[in-house]
């Protein structure tokens, strides 16, 4: 049973809203999620309408069965700081550190060092418990980076525990990529049906696959409904006079002069949907479950992030959100 979600997905496919729709859909009664933002760009705060997220985990949004969700923006360094005191008991040396300006300097020019603190935080986050011994969180869902830098993201601690062959820094390491290479974790792609982020996706799957890293579900966003196909708009081709008479009865007196534009629009769809047809086709070969979510017609606000919780609700197998 998945319980750290990966979130990644082509910049524009809506890969944060997914994830905030994930994390209420996950939030069953009496459950708890976490949502983490890694990217530091306050997506999340944005879409529940709240002020920006500290370097705190806080309650921002409750499910519709009643279950709560929390969301954590992480800083790398004050994460760094965390790191140190765990691991090396540094406590206001590390606070010195920082005012020196080697905390900045140090997750700066380490990127890998960054990715290191980003992961470690959210795995910790996995398997934190109370004093009763019991999970503090049922799921933790991240917003990743996009498709194109996921693997090296998540890979990171392997090399890092290659480099660090003992010591503390090697094993929390390790202690991360256990998580992130078990059935605890999955790591799902959100795409659009159109060519460039279908052909993103499959490249991530193959990446993810190639470095032994559990991929989840494919998540297509932003679907449109499909009114008419290739065959309805060529059988309307050879019936112009039929519309441009049932126009006129609709009271158009100009309906003649629509017949062509209407007709346009309708091969348009229908050349849409055929397209989009191939991409679902190259999506199946991917053999993971496919989870689609419609396109909001008044954009992502509360009660759209609500709406598609749902429709993740419905589609998710029932396992994975227990």
């Amino acid at each position: 049973m998945s319980r750290l979600h990966v979130v990644t997905g082509k910049g524009g496919t809506g890969k944060t809203t997914v994830a905030a729709a994930l994390a209420l859909a996950l939030a069953e009664e009496g459950q708890r999620t976490l949502l983490v933002e890694v990217e530091g760009r306050q997506g999340i705060a944005q879409l529940f309408e709240t002020e920006a997220l500290p370097y705190e985990e806080r309650k921002i949004a409750v499910s519709h069965g009643g279950g709560e969700v929390y969301a954590l923006a992480i800083d790398p360094e004050k994460a760094l700081l965390d790191y140190l005191q765990m691991f090396y008991k540094l406590g206001s040396a590390g606070r010195a550190l920082k005012k020196l300006g080697a905390i900045d300097f140090a997750t700066t020019i380490a990127p890998g060092l960054r990715d290191v603190l980003l992961t470690g935080k959210a795995c910790e986050a996995v398997r934190r418990k109370d004093k009763r011994d019991r999970r503090v969180y049922d799921a933790v869902v991240m917003d990743a980076p996009p498709t194109g830098r996921i693997t090296r993201f998540l890979g990171v601690n392997e090399e890092v525990a290659d480099l660090a062959k003992v010591g503390p820094v090697h094993n929390q390491a390790q202690a991360v990529m256990r998580v992130l290479k078990s059935p605890e974790t999955a790591v799902h792609l959100v795409t659009l049906l159109e060519e460039m982020p279908v052909q993103e996706t499959v490249d991530g799957v193959a990446e993810l696959r190639g470095a032994g890293l559990p991929v989840g579900s494919v998540i297509v966003n932003m679907v449109r409904p499909h009114l008419l196909d290739q065959d309805l708009v060529a059988a309307a081709d050879g019936r112009r006079e039929e519309i441009s008479e049932a126009l006129a009865q609709a009271g158009l007196a100009q309906g003649g002069a629509l017949v062509r534009p209407l007709l346009d629009q309708a091969h348009a769809h229908a050349e849409r949907v055929a397209l989009e047809r191939a991409q679902r086709s190259e999506l199946e070969k991917l053999g993971l479950p496919v989870h689609e979510l419609g396109l909001l017609a008044d954009g992502v606000e509360l009660a759209g992030l609500y709406q598609l919780s749902a429709e993740l609700r419905d589609q998710w197998p029932h396992k994975e959100a227990a």
